[in-house]
């Protein structure tokens, strides 16, 4: 198993080892880039500022010190690189879990796991190469219409302790993600609790105001007063 959120270490055997940013970084990108690749084309992208034959040899240098520390987990020829066949990766498996709840379709065990820390979970920590920062947002917004998508499961189904529970999570981590508001209103509106949720409107319309000088969509308030007079029971 590799994981690449928070410090970066691979779980081998049962053991765990610490990746040197080298390792780490070409790890990373063969992660997040699956298939092969031309040696030349990943040495450059992960050492654009050497020229051609100083970024070869630093990628040389790094698959040397993969073998030598026993890390592996890299198929290489003398043209092409790739992650190895079933090596899994932790922020693979959280993207194929979004993946399911952004589809409708997830499994019991999905239902039954409610990550808390998006807003911490950061890919390659201290890492400021443009490709893993591109990374770093693609995974937050998706984690973040996860969260929403199982609030709704959770809604549908009557749980709503849970339903409220991974929509906080969600306005916590971007308090002025409008889809995010709606999702926790809805809760609250559909477990029978219309004050708190007006609450809450008020609450986020002041937000919005004082960071962005516009008020909510007229839609989130048609919802909610609609709710209110009756008219959507």
């Amino acid at each position: 198993m590799l994981h690449l959120l928070g410090p970066p270490s691979a779980t081998m055997g049962g053991n765990v080892r610490h990746l040197t940013d080298g390792h780490a970084r070409i790890l990373g990108y063969l992660a997040f880039n699956p298939g092969e690749h031309d040696r030349r084309f990943v040495a450059s992208t992960l050492w654009p500022d050497a020229g051609g034959e100083r970024a070869a040899g630093n990628l040389r240098a790094q698959l040397w010190r993969l073998r030598r520390d026993g890390v592996g987990l890299v198929d290489s020829d003398g043209h092409l690189l790739s992650l190895g066949d079933g090596v899994l990766v932790d922020v693979q498996l959280l993207d194929d879990w979004a993946t399911r709840l952004i589809a409708g379709s997830p499994t019991a065990i999905d239902l039954a796991w409610v990550p808390r820390n998006i807003d911490t979970a950061e890919i390659l920590p201290g890492f400021s190469d443009e490709w893993i920062e591109m990374e770093r947002q693609r995974l937050q917004q998706r984690m973040l219409h996860a969260m929403e998508c199982l609030s709704r499961e959770f809604r549908l189904a009557g749980r709503f302790a849970d339903a409220l529970e991974s929509a906080l999570v969600v306005c916590q981590t971007d308090p002025l993600r409008e889809s995010a508001q709606e999702t926790l209103i809805e809760t609250y509106l559909s477990e029978g609790n219309p004050l708190v949720a007006q609450r809450s409107y008020a609450e986020y319309r002041d937000l919005v105001m004082d960071e962005l000088g516009v008020e909510p969509s007229p839609a989130l308030a048609q919802r909610l007063d609609s709710f209110l007079r009756g008219e959507d029971r």
